[in-house]
């Protein structure tokens, strides 16, 4: 389901009037547009959509949150019912999770349509997917990575009459090292299409890839200056590092009732915190690059449903998805590089809603908190904790802290059990081996 607020609209629409089809959108899509909850274009929207109608390449800057799908999306969609064909379009993401919630949007917008979409991203079969090619839908959305496996091992599948391209995200398609990915691409795709490029920032490698592939591209630019919303309240908590764990707990247990989403810089430590918080009584998922795709689908559905109010993740999960409810962002790892502080904490305070972020900053981790506050041009307040009520958790945390190391062992051996089951399979003739072996250098010493 789409989330009504991939339209932010707080910081996004002006005050002027203007609608779906006063940029040219057709009437179908209009209709689908308010179906959704759509009820005004965003600032991208104006302004890139008409442009796209017309026919021009685009270069949208936007942030996360912006509306950017929309704004490639139904341009896309009203060409396609201008002119239908198989494999039409052609979205590249970075990431898996981006990747199905775009496709979300246009299954969502096409549905009266009969518009087709696949997604085809790592973590899921080759196989299952060529069959999925091989039904030739409207519009792919993928990841570099994968949509190359296919192009050169998937027989029958081509992209020679591919009409649109859109990079979303393409500053992070880039810094992801897809860059020779995505010379594969441009050369087995047609010269003659439409390409759509859109950005949070306009780095050097997106300026060249920009050169590229665009021909005489409009740029559309929208709060091209690093700033958060107003109604996002942020504050920081210098603590030491050992009472890292009990801060945190402190702060779920002071803000419970709301929904969180904690970031962390390692996949296991994700993990780690997810088992200590269960132990604790709280409501905690992981979701990080290691996990299985069905295991992040499921983490996130889990939060959207609000099954779990608690996501603890890696920055797998700090641009581009859209979840509407989210209200504490918490920062227990600082970025290492400052702009994605903005997007993490872009993760709440969405849509006119209130919203706050918490950063915790250890003795070790001053300077990269000073950049964050350079880059905000200014000085976030303190976070007020009572000192004694948070040493009165340390036991309890320190209790659950033991318990998931022992959880965190046992699955291990679970694991590395399973994998010498696995090579026991494989090599099921190793005790016969042994065995001739073993008479073999009886027969020797005789």
């Amino acid at each position: 389901m789409i989330e009504e607020d991939t339209q932010d609209q707080d910081t996004e629409l002006t005050e002027s009037n203007v609608t779906f089809k006063d940029l040219g959108v057709v009437d179908v899509l209009v209709e689908a547009c308010e179906r959704l909850k759509w009820s005004k274009p965003t600032k991208i929207q104006k302004e890139a959509i008409p442009l796209a109608l017309e026919g021009k390449d685009v270069i949208g800057l936007a942030e996360t949150g912006s509306g950017k799908t929309g704004a490639f999306a139904l341009p896309i969609l009203q060409a396609l019912l201008d002119k239908p064909q198989r494999l039409f379009a052609l979205v590249l993401t970075p990431t898996r999770e981006l990747a199905y919630q775009i496709g979300e949007q246009f299954n969502a917008l096409g549905s009266t349509i009969g518009i087709k979409c696949a997604v085809i991203v790592g973590g899921i079969d080759m196989f299952d997917q060529a069959l999925m090619l091989a039904k030739k839908p409207h519009v792919l959305i993928a990841t570099p990575g994968r949509l190359v496996d296919h192009l050169e091992n998937t027989k029958g599948f081509s992209l020679r009459a591919l009409k649109y391209l859109v990079m979303d995200e393409a500053d992070r398609i880039l810094n992801m090292d897809f860059e020779q990915e995505v010379d594969k691409i441009l050369k087995v795709i047609p010269r003659e299409r439409k390409t759509f490029l859109f950005s949070a920032t306009m780095t050097k490698k997106v300026q060249k890839l920009q050169r590229a592939c665009l021909s005489n591209p409009s740029k559309v630019e929208v709060n091209n200056k690093y700033k958060t919303v107003v109604n996002l309240v942020q504050s920081y908590l210098f603590i030491p590092v050992k009472y890292k764990d009990v801060y945190l707990v402190y702060i779920l247990n002071e803000l419970a009732g709301n929904s969180f989403i904690i970031f962390s810089s390692t996949c296991s430590n994700t993990q780690r915190m997810a088992i200590m918080l269960r132990n604790l009584g709280f409501k905690a998922i992981p979701l990080n690059g290691q996990m299985s795709q069905e295991k992040r689908l499921g983490s996130l559905n889990k939060f959207k449903s609000k099954s779990s109010s608690i996501l603890i993740a890696t920055d797998v999960a700090s641009r581009g998805l859209d979840i509407p409810h989210v209200d504490v962002v918490i920062n227990f790892d600082i970025p290492t590089h400052s702009k994605d502080y903005i997007h993490r904490v872009g993760r709440t305070a969405r849509a006119g809603r209130a919203g706050r972020a918490i950063t915790f900053v250890t003795q070790y981790e001053v300077e990269l908190y000073k950049r964050i506050e350079e880059l905000l041009k200014k000085q976030l307040p303190l976070y007020k904790t009572e000192e004694e009520e948070v040493m009165q958790l340390v036991e309890r945390v320190s209790e659950a802290q033991r318990y998931t190391k022992i959880e965190m062992k046992d699955a291990e051996a679970k694991k590395l059990e399973a994998k010498k089951r696995k090579r026991g399979q494989a090599d099921d003739d190793t005790e016969e081996s042994s065995g001739v072996r073993e008479k073999f250098k009886q027969k020797r010493k005789k």
